[in-house]
């Protein structure tokens, strides 16, 4: 029996999923999987090689079930149709209740097992009555699942800036936090609305290639340093981390780009100046 990766689900989860004796999937095939949520709707992404594996340090599982089937797909098309009806009915029923939360996308189960209630909140909210209320107009279990701005920019958001399907709808699992800093190492503008996403935060993509420059910077000697290069010595003013050169005034008062490889010497203040050679 193979395993493959699959994603599904409206969050776009990861999961790894064992197909039957004698089954064999392609990626890009829509497939019937079991889940811990019942039987949802997936796409297969790869088989499940060593390599593949070592990129995940958990990860759901469940059985694929099947291809799916144009029946399935119809099924899917009369979900997808009465859960918008059924969004409203949501969205009435949390103003009626008078909660402070902000409901944000509904899910079915493709089994009909489950709903899955997405909302916003900065608050605790006791939803028990709306639970309740809920499991009796659909007949299904409820289950409420707080999430964040990210989280919903990834049920909802369609394409970024650049043009492109945004990132967190489509390959990425995790979105750990960006900071000003890694905009500020890329030289990337620093005005709030141009660097961030559909979410309202800044833009996943300022994490991409955050490890690369900060390797390339350390290669090059610190902003105030002095240095002698093979033009004379100058004060290191400021980096072109990917070209690796620096911008360094002489001590004539000329200003020069110069290249890393014609940096000889970086001196460093130690109660005295010591010579360093790169």
């Amino acid at each position: 029996m193979a395993k493959y990766i699959t994603r599904y689900g409206s969050m776009r989860l990861l999961g790894i999923f064992t197909s039957k004796k004698n089954s064999e999937y392609r990626r890009g095939d829509d497939v019937i999987l079991r889940t811990s949520r019942g039987l949802e709707t997936g796409s297969i992404l790869c088989q499940a090689s060593d390599e593949a594996l070592g990129q995940f340090k958990e990860a759901p599982g469940g059985q694929l079930v099947r291809v799916m089937s144009s029946s399935d797909h119809g099924e899917c098309n009369r979900i997808k149709e009465n859960t918008r009806q059924d969004f409203e009915k949501c969205r009435d029923l949390v103003e009626k209740l008078d909660l402070a939360m902000e409901l944000a996308d509904i899910e079915h189960v493709f089994g009909g097992e489950r709903i899955i209630i997405y909302y916003l909140s900065e608050d605790r909210v006791d939803f028990r009555e709306l639970v309740k209320q809920l499991a009796a107009e659909f007949q299904t279990r409820i289950e409420m699942r707080q999430i964040g701005v990210r989280d919903e920019a990834k049920l909802l958001a369609d394409y970024g800036d650049c043009g492109k399907p945004v990132c967190c709808n489509t390959h990425l699992s995790l979105m750990p936090p960006v900071s000003m800093k890694m905009a500020k190492i890329q030289k990337t503008t620093l005005d709030p609305t141009k660097i961030s996403g559909r979410c309202g935060r800044l833009k996943c993509c300022l994490r991409y290639e955050f490890e690369t420059y900060e390797e390339l910077r350390n290669e090059l000697p610190p902003v105030g340093v002095e240095v002698i290069t093979s033009s004379g010595r100058g004060k290191v003013l400021r980096h072109e981390i990917l070209s690796q050169q620096v911008l360094v005034e002489m001590e004539d008062h000329r200003r020069t780009i110069v290249a890393r490889q014609d940096i000889l010497t970086v001196l460093e203040k130690r109660g005295g100046r010591d010579g360093r050679k790169r």
